[in-house]
């Protein structure tokens, strides 16, 4: 039965949030997360302390462990075990992009040097690993077996996706369907392992646990999505990180498979030589055929098809202003700009 407040927040529209009310929404319980990330960071090797806080403090959204808080809250949870599982997140999420950036060879993140610009490639990578472990170390610290098989499965799909991002790299052939299989791998379930966990933690049932998994894969779909748009919309300073990154590293991104299949002959080699040979030689061409193509338009439209459908899962869930939080957020996904 609804009580006065939960009938009160359907009244007021998600429209009403923006990103700083979400987070305010959530700041006692995000501040015993970042206690957690804190204390769990410390080692007695010097190296991984000052790498390691140097990557988790660098200005990321939280938006993983967010996603995490905001659902159990949706639930009306009472204990703490949403605050190691989003530290847990934060922790996978981060070890993901340290690994990432010596993949790609990548010198900028969120505005500011990478951490394998700064120490290396080995630091980077081994340091990853201990972030690895010390998530594992703090889901058994859960004792909760469904917990720990939707964490660990959550991280091999991240793993799996990673191989099949490297397979698809210099592949101007990557189809639209094995783009998206990356995605949804890569970074989409992430956030689904993060909803649905709030939802696991506060015993919903199956129902409800699987509309959050739908919300978190749809919006972390979304999140790529868009994401992918920025590449080739916005200014560095705006996103964080070099224009046109994923173009230098011969990555097929749903713009160019978009402006190769719709395009002029003259068109799809001038994105098929980039593809294959990587680089920012051919950035501008490449910018003018994903603009003259409405590849911009048709990825953000995909983007906004995602983030609708992540409004949709939540229709059965009970109204509150977390929920209210969650819908915001999914507008939130797809007109950033950053």
């Amino acid at each position: 039965m609804q009580n006065t407040h939960n009938k009160a927040s359907v009244e007021a529209s998600p429209n009403d949030f923006n990103m700083q009310t979400i987070v305010d929404l959530t700041k006692g319980d995000m501040d015993a997360v970042n206690g957690v990330i804190q204390t769990r960071l410390h080692s007695e090797v010097a190296l991984i302390n000052q790498l390691g806080h140097y990557i988790i403090n660098s200005g990321g959204k939280r938006l993983r462990p967010l996603l995490a808080l905001l659902t159990a809250k949706a639930f009306d949870y009472k204990g703490k075990q949403h605050v190691e599982i989003a530290a847990i997140i934060e922790f996978i999420h981060t070890a993901t992009l340290l690994h990432d950036d010596v993949v790609d060879g990548s010198e900028m993140r969120r505005g500011q040097d990478t951490a394998n610009n700064i120490w290396g490639n080995e630091a980077s990578v081994l340091v990853g690993d201990f972030l690895y472990s010390r998530a594992f170390e703090m889901m058994v610290d859960i004792k909760n077996m469904r917990v720990m098989e939707i964490l660990a499965h959550a991280t091999n799909t991240i793993a799996e996706g990673e191989v099949l991002q490297l397979l698809n790299c210099h592949d101007p052939d990557t189809t639209e369907e094995r783009y998206l299989e990356v995605i949804h791998s890569k970074t989409a379930k992430l956030f689904e392992a993060a909803t649905r966990l709030g939802a696991i933690i506060s015993n919903r049932p199956e129902a409800e646990e699987k509309a959050m998994a739908a919300y978190g894969m749809h919006l972390g779909t979304a999140f790529q999505l868009v994401d992918d748009v920025l590449d080739y919309s916005s200014s560095a300073a705006e996103i964080g990180k070099n224009i046109g990154d994923d173009l230098a590293e011969g990555k097929p991104t749903l713009p160019l498979i978009h402006a190769m299949r719709t395009g002029s002959t003259k068109q799809a080699q001038v994105i098929r030589s980039a593809i294959e040979n990587g680089g920012r030689e051919q950035i501008e061409a490449v910018i003018e055929a994903v603009n003259a193509t409405g590849a911009i338009t048709y990825t953000a439209a995909m983007a906004r098809h995602e983030a609708n459908l992540a409004i949709k899962a939540l229709a059965d869930i009970h109204p509150s202003r977390y929920k209210d939080a969650l819908l915001a957020l999914a507008d939130f996904s797809v007109n950033r700009t950053h």
